[in-house]
């Protein structure tokens, strides 16, 4: 029960949590500043503004420079690590939308009798801005939680 307890009581961990707690928390804002009332499942939703992916990766980035240093292996594998998560990120939105708008096009060329309703969504991934700023939020965070 002890190291369950030293898990979610480490630093580094704490780091990586509040800063996805805190990017999802900001897309609820965003959704009430937008619509006058909260979108609460945006709290656990992929995708918007900002990016979770980048907050908890650039978090844990952070964290580990902090404790390792930026010359450990450790530090090296999570840029990499990093990296590749905040590039599926983005490259998974454009993918997405391109797809999306191929299908619809393709439901409205079928005969009206053969048309079906459907709702594609068509953005799962980030913008480059969400990006940044999600990494931002993981930034702050990491910097305050590991000082």
């Amino acid at each position: 029960m002890g190291e369950i307890l030293s898990f979610f009581t480490n630093r580094l961990c704490l780091a990586v949590i509040c800063a996805w707690v805190l990017a999802q928390g900001i897309k609820v804002i965003i959704s009430l500043a937008k619509r006058g009332k909260p979108q609460w499942h945006r709290f656990v939703e992929p995708g918007g503004m900002p990016s979770s992916h980048a907050a908890v990766v650039i978090a844990l980035l952070t964290g580990v420079g902090i404790l390792r240093g930026i010359h450990s292996t450790i530090f090296i594998v999570t840029l990499i690590f990093s990296l590749a998560i905040i590039y599926e990120a983005v490259g998974v939105r454009k993918e997405v939308e391109q797809q999306a708008e191929i299908l619809s096009s393709l439901i409205e060329k079928l005969p009206s009798k053969n048309k079906f309703k459907i709702n594609l969504k068509k953005s799962l991934g980030h913008r480059p801005i969400d990006v940044a700023v999600g990494g931002i939020v993981g930034l702050i965070i990491a910097l305050i939680w590991m000082r």
